[in-house]
C-alpha cells in the first residue's frame, strides 16, 4: 500500500499545472518563455497574475493532497513524509512533459501546510511581508523555509520533522541551482 500511495503522490505532483494553463488559456508552452520553468513563478510572470496565483494554489494543493492521501491510508509518519517528497519530485520532474517541471516551492508549501502546519503558519507572515516589499519570490521562499526549520526546532518537534523541514526545501534549492546552472551553461 505504501508504494502505491508514494507512486500516486508522484503522479499527482507531476500534473503540470503551469504547462496546462499555458496551453489551454494562452496556447503557449510555458517552458518556451520566460525562464523556461514550468512552475507558478514563471506562470505569474508570463501568463498573468491571476493565472500565476491559480497555478501556485493548485501546485500547493497537489502537495497537500499527496500527504493527506497517505494520512488517510493510515500510513506511518515516514511514509507520509515520503509521499510529500514524491509529490515535490513529481512537480520538479514530471513524467507527463519530459521531466521539465518547476522548482517545487508551492508544492513544498502545500506539503508543509499539512505536515508542519504550526511552523509554516508562524513563518508565513514574515515571508509574505518580504515578498510584498521586495517582489522577490526566491528571497521570500528562502526566508520562509529557514523560518520553518527554526520554528520546527523551537516548537520542539521531533528530530524526524525538523530534518524533514530541512530536506524538502533543500530539494527545492537543488532544483533551483541545477536549473540556473543548466541555463547558464546553455547560454554560453
Amino acid at each position: 500500500m505504501a508504494y502505491l500511495i508514494i507512486a500516486i503522490a508522484y503522479l499527482l505532483g507531476a500534473v503540470p499545472t503551469a504547462y496546462i494553463a499555458g496551453r489551454l488559456l494562452k496556447g503557449i508552452d510555458i517552458r518556451q518563455i520566460g525562464d523556461g520553468n514550468s512552475g507558478a513563478q514563471n506562470a505569474f510572470r508570463q501568463l498573468g497574475r491571476r493565472i500565476g496565483v491559480a497555478v501556485g494554489l493548485i501546485d500547493a494543493a497537489k502537495g497537500s493532497l499527496a500527504v493527506l492521501l497517505a494520512q488517510a491510508a493510515s500510513l506511518p509518519a515516514l511514509t507520509v513524509m515520503l509521499a510529500g517528497v514524491a509529490a515535490v519530485i513529481g512537480h520538479n520532474w514530471p513524467i507527463y512533459i519530459g521531466l521539465r517541471g518547476g522548482r517545487g516551492e508551492a508544492t513544498t508549501i502545500g506539503v508543509f501546510l499539512v505536515v508542519l502546519t504550526r511552523p509554516i503558519l508562524i513563518a508565513a507572515p514574515l515571508a509574505a511581508i518580504v515578498l510584498l516589499r521586495t517582489k522577490n519570490v526566491i528571497l521570500a521562499s528562502a526566508i520562509l523555509f529557514v523560518l520553518v526549520v527554526l520554528a520546527s526546532w523551537w516548537l520542539g518537534l521531533s528530530g524526524q520533522l525538523v530534518t524533514y523541514s530541512v530536506v524538502l526545501p533543500a530539494l527545492v534549492g537543488i532544483t533551483h541551482f541545477a536549473r540556473t546552472r543548466q541555463k547558464a551553461i546553455g547560454s554560453t
